[in-house]
C-alpha cells in the first residue's frame, strides 16, 4: 500500500513540475514579445526569435498607422502557413535591400484581419496609400516578382 501511495504522490509531483516548467518557459519566451497578447499559438512562439519575423504590427497599431499617415506595406501571414514559411525568408531580406519597411500582420493571432482586410489566403502583401489599398499580391512568388511589385507599389523608408 505504501508503494502505491508513494508512486501516486511522485507521479502527481512530477506532472505539477512539468506543468510549472512548461508555463515558465512559455512566459520567458513571451518576455519582450512584439505581440499585445500572451495566449500565442505555439507556432507563433517558435517564430518570436526569428529575425525574419521582427516587424510585427498589432491591429490597433495598424489602424492608427492607416488613420495617421495612411501609408503602409503590410504582409499578412499565418505562423502555420507553409507558403508563408517559404516566402518570409525571401521577402524580408529583399525589402531590406530595397529599403522598404514591411509590417507583418499575423492572421493566426488576429483572426479579425481576414475579414477586415479581405484576405482570402496567406501570404498576402498589401500596399496602402492614404489609408486605401492600392496594390495586392497573393501567394508564394519568386523573389523577382516580389521585387517588381515592391518597386511599383511601395514607399521606401
Amino acid at each position: 500500500m505504501k508503494k502505491v501511495l508513494f508512486f501516486t504522490i511522485f507521479t502527481v509531483i512530477l506532472f505539477v513540475g512539468i506543468f510549472l516548467l512548461s508555463n515558465y518557459q512559455k512566459d520567458k519566451a513571451l518576455e519582450g514579445s512584439l505581440y499585445d497578447k500572451t495566449d500565442l499559438n505555439a507556432a507563433t512562439i517558435d517564430q518570436l526569435e526569428d529575425p525574419n519575423y521582427q516587424n510585427i504590427i498589432v491591429p490597433d497599431d495598424l489602424d492608427t498607422k492607416l488613420a495617421d499617415d495612411g501609408t503602409a506595406t503590410v504582409y499578412f501571414f499565418s505562423s502555420t502557413c507553409i507558403y508563408c514559411k517559404q516566402t518570409t525568408p525571401e521577402l524580408m531580406p529583399l525589402a531590406d535591400e530595397l529599403d522598404v519597411h514591411i509590417d507583418q500582420y499575423n492572421l493566426l493571432e488576429y483572426q479579425d484581419g481576414w475579414t477586415k482586410y479581405n484576405i482570402e489566403s496567406t501570404p498576402t502583401l498589401v500596399q496602402f496609400k492614404d489609408g486605401k489599398e492600392v496594390g495586392r499580391i497573393v501567394g508564394y512568388n519568386e523573389p523577382d516578382v516580389f521585387k517588381q511589385w515592391l518597386e511599383e507599389y511601395s514607399v521606401t523608408e
